[in-house]
């Protein structure tokens, strides 16, 4: 039998994502319902600018008293969609402290103050849900922390951000260069008026750290995942790839150690073979691919952002924490009981493209190769084109950790034969 009285839910912030997740509440408030056993109800809608029209939206809900709407005290659940640290931090402690759940899709809060937020919750016995903030409408942090519980997760790597995505693609489709790209990107609305959050990895790094942290049930911060972006990504390294059979993406990458002990997490361009699935994700798609031991290799594959998307994550969200206030449970909270540490950026294994400008002439290759040896990097393919005294030298390593390939280049670049390192670029999806 459904009950009559309405969940009352808070709505803090009503841009792109917000206003589409009034709209479908409003919309398919009879089916909501249904699901829920309880009809939902806009009880609040708080903004900086109260003055803006908002289609399909009451005035009389709108506030920019935010504070105020989470301290009521009827409100059953809070759907914040203001990202930043504060004020959300504070508004959504204080929604706990007064008897609300909490939904959120703000990565960079989750990434920096998870468990402090979790804690809180636990605390007062409340939900906080994020499923918003890893990918937008994909299904990821649900499967990860209840479809995959019984299993063990030992990589996550993926594509998690389009703005970026989108970059490379045109790169890789049309050959232009990263700024007709990125201008392209802009004039679509794939990229911000200032793209750094993407382009940059800050973005995919703190989905990174949540997507570790629930996969590895460990604790990982912001601060723990290397990030590099993609910038310095040339129509060079896509010809280059090309040659080997490979595109480039930008990738976040969440492993164990082959000994169990340590995880990693990381954000760069990575070369990837055009065999795997990650390589035909195309514009400003996302997908992430999930190996563990009992299921094997799982991909997640969806439009990463945008209003409706993210919104449809924010919704089930709303339902699955709708449903626990009715029956008087919780959801799982934080699950960080492997407390695995997460080593540096060092001590990751991977292959590596080197693009080296040398000197063209006799014996620069066997002194290039003994660089190598003497740190103990193998070589799998060399590749050297030369002209009027300068060339081109690639090489491809076999896997090799990141400190030792570093020790190598700063070797590499005190050669009298070596004239500049052009590019260093990771090989990932082996």
């Amino acid at each position: 039998m459904m009950r009559t009285r309405p969940l009352k839910v808070a709505l803090l912030g009503c841009g792109v994502v917000g206003s589409e997740v009034a709209r479908i509440m409003t919309t398919h408030a009879d089916d909501l319902a249904a699901r829920i056993g309880a009809p939902v109800e806009l009880a609040g809608v708080a903004v900086r600018r109260p003055s803006k029209v908002r289609e399909g939206i009451d005035p009389s809900l709108v506030t920019t008293d935010a504070t105020a709407l989470v301290k009521r005290g009827d409100i059953d659940v809070v759907v914040e969609v203001i990202g930043g640290i504060e004020p959300a931090r504070s508004l959504i402690t204080t929604a706990f402290e007064h008897g609300a759940s909490v939904v959120s899709a703000n990565k960079a809060l989750l990434a920096q103050e998870g468990a402090a937020l979790h804690a809180a919750a636990e605390e007062r016995g409340r939900d906080l849900y994020y499923e918003a903030a890893v990918a937008g409408a994909i299904p990821l942090i649900r499967p990860l922390r209840e479809s995959l519980a019984g299993d063990k997760v030992n990589r996550v790597l993926g594509i998690v951000n389009g703005t970026t995505n989108f970059i490379l693609d045109k790169m890789d489709s049309t050959g232009a260069g990263y700024q007709e790209a990125l201008d392209e990107a802009t004039a679509l609305g794939y990229a911000e008026a200032d793209p750094t959050a993407d382009v940059e990895g800050f973005d995919a790094a703190a989905k990174a750290a949540i997507l570790a942290g629930i996969a590895f049930h460990s604790r990982v911060r912001l601060d723990d995942v290397y990030r590099e972006g993609m910038t310095e990504v040339t129509a060079s390294d896509f010809r280059s790839a090309k040659e080997m059979g490979c595109t480039i993406k930008l990738l976040a990458i969440c492993e164990r150690a082959e000994d169990g002990g340590s995880i990693t997490a990381r954000v760069h361009p990575a070369m990837i073979p055009l065999t795997h699935p990650l390589a035909s994700v195309r514009g400003a798609y996302n997908a992430v691919f999930v190996e563990s031991d009992a299921s094997g290799q799982l991909m997640f594959y969806g439009p990463g952002a945008g209003g409706a998307p993210t919104a449809s994550a924010v919704l089930g969200d709303l339902v699955a924490v709708c449903r626990n206030r009715l029956s008087g449970a919780t959801g799982p909270g934080e699950s960080a009981y492997a407390a695995l540490p997460v080593s540096g950026m060092g001590e990751v294994v991977t292959r590596y493209h080197i693009s080296l400008d040398v000197a063209d002439k006799p014996g620069v290759l066997a002194q290039v190769a003994t660089v190598f040896a003497e740190h103990g990097v193998s070589i799998d393919t060399v590749r050297q084109q030369g002209k009027d005294g300068e060339a081109s030298l690639v090489v491809v390593t076999h896997r090799a950790s990141d400190a030792s390939l570093s020790g190598t280049v700063e070797s590499l670049r005190k050669l009298d034969t070596v004239r500049g390192v052009a590019s260093i670029m990771r090989v990932e999806g082996e």
